[in-house]
């Protein structure tokens, strides 16, 4: 029987690219900053955005285009926790929410999760989506 490994810490690279100083290397993001980078790059990649893994992403952003609604939302909402539950192991979700803002012409999207592998308390990430041309 295989033995379970637990991680106990995540890392990535930050995505400005900036350079640490004193050595002279790319400056890391650790466990909660580089599972929230994570993924939020995976709910704004668009399915076939990436070579070799043309599955990967959501719709979300083509349904930016669609009238700003309750059905909008709701679509929104499943398109995220759908990627999120098939592309991303390192969490376990507890919810999303994808409330519309129609005086900014724009969806809140607030998602909660557990990160799997280290003792952190659940974390939340918000962030607004708007449809760009």
């Amino acid at each position: 029987m295989p033995v379970q490994r637990v991680s106990k810490s995540f890392k990535d690279i930050s995505m400005s690219f900036q350079v640490n100083p004193l050595t002279y290397d790319l400056i890391a993001l650790t466990n909660e900053n580089a599972i929230a980078r994570s993924l939020r790059n995976l709910v704004l990649t668009d399915r076939g955005e990436r070579f070799f893994n043309n599955n990967l992403g959501s719709r979300v952003n083509s349904l930016l285009f669609e009238s700003l609604d309750d059905i909008t939302s709701s679509s929104v909402r499943d398109e995220i926790e759908n990627t999120i539950n098939n592309y991303e192991p390192r969490v376990e979700l507890i919810s999303v929410d994808a409330t519309p803002d129609y005086d900014n012409g724009e969806l809140n999207v607030t998602i909660r999760y557990y990160i799997v592998g280290i003792e952190a308390q659940p974390q939340q990430l918000s962030f607004a989506l708007q449809p760009t041309r």
